[in-house]
């Protein structure tokens, strides 16, 4: 969970540019497709990232089912962060502990392991 400076293009541009610096050579192993809603701050998301290394996806508007996990991450970080509030009220250590336990909660679609344990996995993959 990163959180945005504004809701805008330049924005998620910058964060996009911070984790292609974060993992260097290996961004395109640990995203391997990078799916968005039709939010005008992803409007120059395909110029953030090469496409030929990682297939970035726009889903059809009102259509969340395009982006069912997403969504269900969402209804769990709602458990903690209600929808409605301001996330600049919402402070880096409230959004670090709400970003381990997703992480460390086993899921169904990854055969009930961890997105920690399967992130860990893919990575050792590709080392």
């Amino acid at each position: 969970m990163i959180k945005l400076e504004q809701k805008i293009a330049l924005s998620v541009h910058q964060v996009i540019q911070s984790l292609k610096d974060l993992y260097g050579e290996a961004f395109s192993s640990v995203f391997k497709t990078i799916t968005s809603d039709n939010g005008s701050e992803f409007s120059e998301l395909t110029q953030a990232i090469d496409s030929n290394e990682v297939a970035v996806y726009y889903t059809h508007p009102y259509t969340s089912s395009e982006r069912g996990t997403n969504e269900r991450h969402n209804g769990l970080i709602c458990r903690f962060i209600p929808k409605g509030k301001a996330i600049e009220d919402v402070d880096d250590t409230r959004i670090g502990y709400v970003e381990n336990w997703c992480n460390t909660l086993p899921h169904k679609i990854l055969g009930y392991q961890t997105p920690n344990d399967q992130f860990a996995e893919e990575i050792a993959k590709n080392a």
